[in-house]
């Protein structure tokens, strides 16, 4: 069954870039006792994702932020080394607070938003999604009913609910 509004964050381990390399990074160290936006895409670099579902976030950050949110951070089932490669390609250091890798789509999976984009070379995928967080707990959830739309799941919709 999906994650929905009310409930908790199951307990998992992202992958992040440091300085020192790739180093794990769990949900409590995100969310405890912090409001952040958390955004899934089905994968960085591809179409929607790139030239529209993170965008909106990048342009919408400094407005998103002065609502009292401590964090934005976006997901996707990628490897590490993708997420940092994305994140400086788009210029979002400094804006988007984490990019968490769930390269084996182990987030997706625990929260039940998986979507199988097989027949289209890519494995199995996060459903593109948006939350508001609060300690650890999910109090807004828009999820797209395709991978390729991100308007629901857009920083613009998402605001609206802050």
């Amino acid at each position: 069954m999906p994650i929905k509004v009310g409930d908790r964050l199951p307990n998992a381990t992202f992958t992040v870039m440091t300085a020192d390399g790739p180093k794990p990074l769990s949900t409590d160290d995100v969310f405890k006792g912090r409001k952040v936006i958390l955004f899934a895409v089905p994968g960085a670099f591809t179409p929607t994702c790139h030239k529209n579902h993170l965008p909106g976030f990048l342009q919408n950050a400094d407005a998103i932020k002065a609502k009292g949110v401590n964090a934005i951070a976006v997901t996707g089932v990628n490897d590490v080394f993708v997420m940092e490669a994305w994140k400086k390609d788009t210029g979002a250091q400094g804006k988007i607070d984490y990019f968490l890798a769930d390269g084996s789509a182990a987030f997706a999976k625990a929260l039940g938003l998986t979507s199988d984009l097989t027949e289209r070379g890519l494995g199995v995928r996060s459903q593109r999604y948006a939350m508001v967080v609060e300690d650890g707990v999910v109090k807004t959830l828009n999820v797209e009913d395709a991978p390729g739309k991100a308007d629901v799941s857009g920083a613009d919709n998402l605001m609206k609910s802050l």
